[in-house]
């Protein structure tokens, strides 16, 4: 729709180029020659009607009511035409608003590329106008406006007149942008004092966060804790301060009895943040909210690259007047995740390292056994472990966790119990001091059971003349024989399977099957098509040292009722079981009543 310049010859060319330049500085000046904006808007329409030479030229700007006004006109006839007064979205003004470019039309009244507002178009029937030009005025990427050229007869706009139009809409639009300026700073200077009140307030505020940093800085190198620097922040910041651990559970909360008045009560320390949490985890940024008891809580993740070290919540009762202060101290919440990151890696390091340590240790102990080395009691005594009362070693054993994890987990433990743990021979092991040895393997497998959410096996075997390498080589032997019976979940000594670790080889357990089928096949097979229960029949019978009556009592049937079944399962294993006293037939007996704990349900 825009047309070319066509054939005008270039001296008239560079004489209409002079004007145009003569009167764009005319306007340009005219911007600081005078004061009001009225003044200037009228002067830019009148330069920019005396160049385009349209019929009439004017200006719009959008009020606040979102409605487009004309604030100035050229060559208008009516008198009416500056009360205009139409929606900024629709007539042609509202395509140059909507686009920020220049938009014309031939002939508005009949153009059907815009929606027409009724009132306008009466305006427009009144003025005459056929053919329109419009141009944006854009004050820092806003369309506030538009300047307007129209003829009353068809016509197409060429490009320099666009061009010409466009650049004094945008000295229309520094006139404008001048004038809110100006406005605002003689606002601003009449507000000045309350300015100088809160620049102090600032000022105040941004050294309390930088005493605060500071503090922050100075316990940690002193040697504080995550532990105290939750403290330090709580007894600064007011409210309560609670540090959480990667998988969100509470490692540390702590209050201020400073501020009372900005504490929580106690029903709100224990709000539920888990949401808020995972929120701040997954977006990377701080997180804040208000619970229905008017606490507002402000929760930041604690990050080292893509790591996901932990969180820090602040619980605070709302204040109407924080303002400043608030955004100050969320900042510090920040700054104390990097401070609680470094913390948190170093005592991840420092953890790494006693583990390695607590490692190598158990394995001079094992290598190095029987007896002890006077460095090596040295060692372990500058870890305020007494190797002389290391006197149970425990094997730990997985389907779902690696050794070294084990390992790890064991280290934890052994820790509170002042003993050793780590990965001997691909095994998670461990060394402590045990009064009750059955107590002590049950307690640390629960222990482990309940950190691992599932099933594990821990044998334990009591070291004699600090020969841990002997035990260790037992409770290995017996976690094996354990496996091979399908025990998945139990904390026991190497008693209950001693016996068979000593029979079988650990290397061929897979030949336990072959030798429970070959010993006892037939009775379980017959037990299997009957329903019957020979089996355990059998097996008490041998249990209680082949006394008849003993075992009746302890089955609960009559004597004769035993002596059948008992009859009965001699003729399908054809023997005597009055005077056949067959080890072999006991020792299936017995692995097999071993591998029937597997049906038990697991321990919760």
């Amino acid at each position: 729709m825009v047309g070319d310049l066509g054939g005008e010859t270039e001296p008239h060319s560079l004489v209409r180029r002079q004007r145009e330049l003569a009167s764009l500085y005319a306007t340009a000046k005219s911007l600081t020659a005078l004061g009001e904006l009225d003044e200037v808007l009228q002067s830019i329409v009148h330069h920019a009607h005396d160049l385009i030479s349209t019929d009439f030229t004017y200006l719009s700007l959008v009020g606040t009511d979102g409605k487009l006004s004309a604030r100035a006109s050229e060559g208008t006839i009516s008198s009416s035409f500056l009360a205009a007064c139409i929606p900024a979205h629709v007539g042609l003004g509202g395509k140059v608003l909507a686009s920020q470019s220049p938009y014309w039309v031939r002939d508005y009244v009949s153009t059907t590329l815009i929606d027409h507002d009724p009132n306008f178009d009466r305006l427009v029937a009144t003025e005459g106008l056929v053919a329109l030009l419009g141009v944006p005025l854009v004050i820092r990427g806003e369309a506030v406006g538009a300047l307007f050229a129209a003829d009353r007869s068809e016509r197409s706009f060429q490009a320099d007149e666009i061009a010409l139009l466009s650049a004094f809409a945008d000295h229309a639009a520094v006139a404008l942008d001048n004038a809110r300026l100006y406005e605002a700073s003689r606002t601003a200077l009449q507000e000045l004092q309350g300015a100088y009140r809160k620049i102090e307030e600032h000022v105040a505020v941004m050294e309390r966060a930088q005493e605060i940093h500071e503090a922050l800085t100075g316990a940690v190198l002193g040697g504080g804790t995550p532990g105290d620097v939750v403290q330090l922040l709580a007894d600064q910041l007011g409210g309560s301060v609670t540090l959480f651990d990667r998988t969100g559970a509470v490692l540390v909360r702590r209050g201020s009895a400073s501020t009372p008045g900005r504490n929580p009560s106690p029903s709100d320390l224990t709000a539920d943040l888990t949401d808020a949490v995972d929120q701040a985890r997954r977006s990377g940024r701080t997180t804040n909210s208000v619970d229905t008891g008017g606490v507002a809580h402000s929760v930041a993740s604690i990050q080292a690259g893509d790591s996901h070290l932990g969180a820090l919540a602040w619980s605070r009762k709302e204040a109407a007047d924080q303002g400043a202060r608030d955004d100050m101290d969320l900042r510090t919440l920040e700054r104390a995740t990097h401070i609680l990151g470094l913390l948190i890696l170093k005592e991840r390091a420092v953890a790494e390292a006693s583990e390695r340590l607590s490692g190598e240790l158990l394995t001079e102990l094992m290598v190095g056994s029987p007896g002890i080395s006077p460095a090596q009691r040295a060692r372990t005594q500058a870890r305020n472990i007494d190797a002389d009362r290391l006197d149970l070693v425990l094997v730990a054993d997985s389907p779902t966790v690696s050794s070294t994890d084990l390992s790890r987990h064991l280290h934890d433990i052994a820790q509170s119990r002042s003993g050793l743990a780590g990965e001997h021979l691909g095994r998670a092991t461990m060394l402590l001091h045990s009064v009750d040895d059955d107590r002590t393997v049950e307690e640390v497998h629960q222990q482990l059971r309940n950190t691992l959410g599932g099933r594990v096996v821990v044998i334990a075997e009591r070291v004699v003349h600090h020969d841990w390498a002997r035990a260790f080589s037992l409770a290995n032997r017996c976690s094996a024989v354990a496996r091979a019976l399908g025990h998945t979940d139990l904390g026991a000594t190497t008693g209950r399977y001693a016996l068979y670790a000593m029979v079988f080889d650990t290397e061929r357990v897979h030949e336990l099957d072959r030798f429970i089928s070959d010993s006892i096949g037939p009775l379980l097979d017959y037990d299997e098509r009957r329903g019957t229960n020979l089996v355990d029949t059998l097996g008490a019978y041998y249990d209680h040292q082949a006394n008849v009556a003993a075992t009746a009592r302890a089955l609960y049937v009559h004597v004769n009722t035993l002596l059948k079944r008992l009859d009965r399962a001699g003729s399908v294993l054809d023997l005597d079981w009055r005077h056949d006293y067959d080890l072999e037939l006991q020792l299936g007996l017995r692995l097999h009543q071993l591998r029937r704990v597997t049906s038990a349900p697991p321990k919760e």
